[in-house]
């Protein structure tokens, strides 16, 4: 499965945010041993080579833009509306699953419940949308205001990534 992710970087031109950007998104498929992979591998948008990912798969988007802009502005709503709808998604699963299942239906996973609890508490991968320069994903609006309030300038770079 493919989705487009973004990093909230600290940079001054759109090359360093690029750079900025690699390197969080390289933290989060693994390329180091000491950080854990949780998606296989991105596709930034300056990126031509491919014919199934990035601007192949989704169209043109920015390969970085300062979070000031129209354009990074809405890289910036479109990153938060997928964590809130996907947040909201598993929250609404868990509730029917508690109500609608048993104990061992809940414990056997029957109906994906356990796996949206899991999604609900991850700190990474497919259920965060958004990631700060560290690969810590950003998962509820408060964290975000924080990186956006600083007086740095930030820059929002997506990647196309798969899991």
């Amino acid at each position: 499965m493919h989705q487009v992710i973004y990093a909230l970087v600290e940079a001054s031109t759109t090359d360093e945010a690029l750079v900025a950007g690699r390197s969080v998104f390289n933290r989060l498929v693994g390329i180091s041993p000491e950080y854990g992979a949780v998606f296989d591998y991105y596709v930034t948008f300056d990126d031509d080579s491919t014919s199934i990912a990035g601007k192949a798969r989704w169209g043109e988007l920015p390969i970085a833009e300062p979070r000031g802009s129209d354009s990074g502005q809405e890289l910036l709503e479109r990153g938060w509306e997928a964590t809130k709808q996907e947040f909201e998604r598993n929250l609404e699963r868990v509730r029917e699953g508690i109500q609608e299942f048993d104990i061992e239906a809940i414990m056997r996973d029957e109906e994906l419940i356990r796996h949206a609890c899991h999604n609900l508490g991850a700190y990474r991968g497919p259920s965060v949308f958004l990631y700060d320069e560290f690969a810590d994903g950003i998962r509820y609006r408060e964290q975000l205001d924080r990186i956006l309030e600083t007086d740095n300038q930030i820059w929002i770079v997506p990647a196309d990534v798969h899991y």
